[in-house]
């Protein structure tokens, strides 16, 4: 038996495609609010990014990520999800 299929998902700033596991999780809550899932599993709307500063930036710039997740982002809100999501990315 070979190794089981992981999921694909598409990042939200450069439209590539990767494996679940690989992408960063960001999620709207049912309360509304907006965070990064460092579980992958946090219920609500989902998000993906890979683990990068340039598509984490590209997908705030353009706006990718409050279209994907279905709500719009502040300038202030914007700014904090990327401090947020900061330590999560590699260069």
């Amino acid at each position: 038996m070979g190794m089981p299929r992981q999921p694909k998902r598409t990042c939200v700033g450069c439209r590539g495609e990767a494996d679940r596991r690989d992408l960063l999780r960001l999620v709207r809550s049912p309360d509304g609010s907006i965070r990064v899932d460092a579980s992958g599993s946090a219920p609500g709307r989902g998000a993906y990014v890979h683990r990068d500063r340039s598509c984490a930036r590209v997908a705030l710039a353009r706006g990718a990520l409050g279209r994907a997740l279905r709500t719009d982002l502040g300038p202030e809100e914007a700014a904090r999800l990327g401090r947020d999501m900061e330590g999560e990315l590699q260069a």
